[in-house]
């Protein structure tokens, strides 16, 4: 909202409107790609979600008519994008989006690689009596499959998402490919600093005012 100002936000992957609802009720106007038609159709039954445009489409080429002061992308859907050549065109589609001197914001995962063991490929990050998870990790491709199962009466169900961990230094560079510099790198939302042990960060980069 900060970045916003009195302009308009876009979000890459708006989903059913967890963050673009409480920010267009905040008077911000907002508009989304989202890949997933069903998924807008739930945005839009909300209250006020019938007044946010969304394109259906692949947030790497598809187009919002007009330009905004912020584009943003949450919750580590950069990874969804699962080739390096389609994150970086993720990025250039940002940048065509902004508007001179306006921000790109990046939520992602940091991968913990450094508890992995030489020679595993498996990393647990839910254990419990009813739920537990674990990540699938190819450090040569930097492609993962994050497995989620849970338990109940009826049995176990479980749900894979593939994905591509990307590093800080790595979305930096796609950042420079599209034009645009990094202006500020925060652990999360409240605004801690980004540290050695973080595991995940909210990024931001600019394009600049000419």
């Amino acid at each position: 909202a900060e970045l916003a100002g009195d302009g308009r936000a876009l979000e890459f992957a708006i989903g059913t409107g967890r963050v673009a609802l409480p920010l267009a009720e905040r008077g911000i106007g907002v508009a989304g790609i989202e890949l997933s038609r069903a998924m807008a159709a739930k945005l839009h039954e909300k209250p006020g979600g019938s007044d946010i445009d969304v394109v259906i489409g692949d947030m790497a080429t598809a187009t919002v008519p007009g330009a905004f002061r912020v584009v943003y992308i949450v919750f580590n859907t950069i990874g969804n994008v699962e080739t390096q050549q389609a994150q970086v065109a993720v990025f250039r589609n940002a940048a065509r989006h902004l508007e001179p001197g306006g921000h790109f914001v990046v939520e992602v995962g940091v991968p913990n690689l450094r508890e992995l063991p030489p020679g595993q490929t498996v990393q647990p990050f839910h254990v419990s009596e009813d739920r537990f998870g674990f990540d699938e990790l190819d450090v040569v491709t930097q492609h993962g499959v994050s497995h989620h199962f849970k338990i109940d009466e009826a049995g176990a169900q479980h749900f894979a998402c593939p994905y591509r961990y990307v590093w800080p230094a790595e979305l930096d560079l796609m950042a420079q490919l599209a034009g645009m510099e990094l202006v500020d790198r925060l652990q999360n939302w409240d605004r801690e600093p980004f540290t050695a042990e973080s595991r995940r960060h909210v990024s931001v980069w600019q394009l600049p005012l000419e």
